[in-house]
């Protein structure tokens, strides 16, 4: 079994390679070890000695010493391994919490509501590409000047989760990307403007241990960059369920569906940890050192653990999916991706019947995240109905 996402109609449907790959088990292909089985997958993202330092490690390879890209490695959740990670997880927690989720919820009720009131041809770039940005740009406390800005910076810094498909010249573009951004948020930081950017730099331990000036506009920079472009991508596939599924969703449902749109079609694909240890996953040795491909959406649709999975049920319960992941980097958002999404569904529900026009394409600059690249709708008159 040889592993492929080049080719040809992979991105359009890619469930019937992993069908094949769960059939295969543990795969070497590309010169690491591809996990497709729920059981596998699950056993690395419960196992603490799998690294995630791989993807710095990687660019840093790649692009030399390119240290605007290293820094944001060491001071994100998404790239460090305890003692690191713990410490920022520490700090984070504080401030990142349950209750201040929720008090976003009105927030979000008002720009879903608005954003769709004005949808009038693609849902992808009228309605799911803008939100999270916005969402998380006024959480944070920029202004809104900056938000436009915002959306491009963070795509470029989002490619950083790809290395193998950047050269030395986008390395070095993503450098400058990131040297700008950080200047861009710790002067808006040093206004102390009310939102999270303020609360992460305040936030302290009872030992006395603080986020650097720089470590809280990077960590700011991975907020945007794991909460916008997924989160995107959460939207188009549940409003794209939404709409192939006749007479829309039921009252009061926007919560299963969107959890049965993150196993049915995951926004993330698969990510990669690196073995830090000899051990033995789904019968096979993987020795200290090897890669790992962890093909999160192929474990979503395993057999072994959700009945008729190539079906979309929105009644689906349990859904024990791992579209944010598991474990010590599972997404931390995940509640705030929900609801956005959750907010999208109810705002849609209240507004004039949609149908899709034309044939849906996903998209094609990434390998990792799948998302519709358009979602053209158009309003059918009530007489149609």
């Amino acid at each position: 079994m040889r592993f492929n996402p080049f080719a040809a109609g992979f991105r359009q449907d890619p469930y019937p390679h992993y069908a094949a790959l769960r059939e295969a088990g543990p795969t070497r292909s590309l010169g690491m070890w591809v996990l497709a089985r729920h059981a596998d997958v699950l056993a690395v993202l419960r196992d603490r000695s799998f690294s995630a330092e791989l993807i710095p490690a990687l660019v840093a390879r790649r692009g030399g010493e390119l240290e605007q890209i290293l820094r944001l490695g060491r001071a994100s959740l998404v790239f460090t391994d305890d003692p690191a990670h713990a410490r920022l997880r520490g700090l984070v927690n504080r401030v990142f919490t349950p209750a201040a989720v929720a008090d976003l919820q009105p927030m979000i009720t008002e720009i879903a509501r608005r954003r769709t009131e004005g949808l009038r041809a693609d849902l992808m770039s009228e309605v799911a590409a803008p939100l999270p940005v916005e969402v998380l740009c006024r959480w944070l406390g920029l202004p809104a000047a900056l938000h436009g800005r915002v959306a491009g910076w963070t795509h470029d810094i989002r490619s950083l989760l790809e290395p193998g498909l950047l050269n030395s010249d986008d390395l070095a573009r993503v450098a400058d990307v990131v040297e700008s951004f950080v200047s861009v948020l710790v002067a808006v930081l040093r206004d102390a403007p009310p939102g999270l950017l303020t609360d992460l730099a305040t936030a302290g331990t009872a030992g006395g241990d603080r986020l650097t000036e720089e470590e809280t506009a990077l960590l700011g920079i991975m907020c945007c960059v794991a909460g916008t472009e997924t989160t995107s991508a959460l939207i188009g596939n549940v409003a794209l369920a939404v709409l192939r599924r006749p007479g829309g969703i039921a009252a009061g449902s926007a919560p299963t569906v969107v959890r049965e749109t993150l196993r049915y079609d995951s926004p993330l694909q698969m990510t990669k940890r690196i073995a830090t240890r000899d051990v033995e996953i789904g019968g096979t040795r993987i020795a200290a050192g090897d890669q790992v491909l962890l093909c999160l959406a192929a474990a979503n649709r395993d057999p072994a653990v959700f009945a008729d999975p190539d079906t979309f049920d929105p009644t689906r319960e349990p859904c024990p999916h791992l579209g944010f992941g598991f474990g010590m980097h599972g997404c931390l958002g995940s509640t705030l991706a929900e609801m956005q999404a959750c907010a999208v569904l109810d705002a849609l529900a209240k507004g004039p019947d949609l149908r899709l026009t034309g044939t849906v394409s996903w998209q094609t600059d990434s390998l990792i995240v799948r998302a519709p690249r358009t979602l053209p709708v158009v309003a059918v008159p009530v007489g149609a109905r």
